[in-house]
């Protein structure tokens, strides 16, 4: 049985990581409001700019003069991986099922034959792949969230253009997490190049209808007459290479404001458990305290009947 000393020691620890954890939840939540208006703002361009680039460029797919962002290299040898995640933890699984689904795809790639690198933006999915998927790791970037603005996902967007156009790739995923709300947030795959309108769930998930990308209505476009100035292969040649920076731009939002409400959900948690386990070390304390003055006064009584 621990003694008083101990459990006034555990009592006094558990309060003070308590009060970290309530401050860091309402750091969270303060934060959170912020992200979450900026990931929102951001959907309605970037969703509006894929169905636009998917039916423009329904009528030049598999032309000769298609952009290269839009064709392809023409094979599927080659894969690379963008990985989002945070730069600090305590925020619940939302790094751990982001890392997940990178791991899912390498490995099924790599058991297919594919050779494949990883692109990380984020300290901690470096950190987690690194134990098993290190080798595949080609480059990481950290502290995007300190300063994230547009440029910043315009400077990744340039590099993956560049590492394609100098053939280290052949196609290219973005993983990322699309918020939902502070408790649900949908690991989502994105592919970049070719480009491609579609997203993708982990598997055993599902987007909502109001969070999916309609794509019909550019099917439906796609046989009409229409005359453009510039040629849609120029339109394309202009807008892919935007289009990317914005995709990853709104990514990153997506994956600021889930951090956030993970991390704002995960202390919750985490200063509800505090709570109780201070409860039951007090009720702990207050039993053991009282067991020991009760065997003190027993030991009074059994001195005092021995002198009589």
């Amino acid at each position: 049985m621990a003694s008083l000393k101990d459990l006034r020691n555990r009592i006094s620890s558990v309060r003070s990581t308590r009060k970290i954890t309530q401050a860091m939840k309402m750091v969270a939540a303060a934060k959170l409001r912020r992200a979450q208006e900026q990931a929102e703002s951001a959907r309605p361009y970037a969703e509006r700019m894929q169905r636009m680039l998917a039916a423009l460029s329904a009528s030049v797919a598999g032309q000769p003069g298609a952009p290269k962002l839009l064709a392809g290299t023409g094979k599927d040898d080659t894969h690379l991986i963008v990985l989002c995640t945070s730069d600090r933890g305590l925020c619940g699984a939302f790094n751990s099922n982001l890392v997940k689904e990178a791991k899912r795809r390498v490995d099924n790639l790599i058991h297919e034959g594919k050779t494949v690198s990883v692109l990380c933006i984020g300290r901690k999915g470096r950190e987690q792949l690194r134990r098993t998927h290190g080798r595949y790791i080609h480059s990481a970037s950290q502290e995007i969230g300190k300063d994230l603005n547009y440029d910043t996902a315009r400077g990744i967007a340039d590099d993956i253009v560049a590492r394609f156009d100098d053939g280290e790739f052949d196609v290219c995923h973005l993983v990322y997490a699309r918020f939902r709300s502070p408790i649900k947030q949908y690991v989502t795959t994105m592919q970049l190049v070719p480009f491609s309108a579609v997203e993708e769930t982990a598997p055993g998930e599902e987007l909502p209808e109001d969070m999916r990308i309609d794509t019909g209505a550019a099917d439906a476009g796609a046989g009409g007459r229409f005359n453009f100035e510039p040629e849609e292969s120029e339109i394309l040649a202009e807008l892919l290479p935007r289009n990317m920076a914005v995709q990853v731009y709104r990514a990153l939002l997506e994956n600021n404001a889930g951090e956030q409400g993970s991390r704002m959900t995960a202390m919750d948690g985490a200063t509800r458990n505090a709570d109780d386990m201070i409860d039951d070390l007090t009720l702990t304390y207050n039993r053991t305290r009282q067991a020991v003055i009760t065997k003190e006064l027993n030991e009074i009584v059994s001195a005092k009947e021995a002198l009589q």
